[in-house]
């Protein structure tokens, strides 16, 4: 149960952040695109050195 109701509430509040701030909501994305992008590009480098 409570886990369902912090689901919807995050579901929520991420509609609301983006409906009202969209421009700081873009910029939270691109961040979060760029770490992850940052995590593959090191787990790539990791297995061509391991492999190379």
């Amino acid at each position: 149960m409570v886990k369902k109701v912090l689901t919807w509430g995050g579901i929520a509040f991420l509609i609301f952040f983006i409906a009202f701030r969209p421009d700081s909501a873009a910029d939270v994305f691109k961040s979060l695109g760029g770490g992850v992008m940052d995590i593959a590009q090191g787990f790539s480098d990791f297995f061509a050195s391991l492999f190379a």
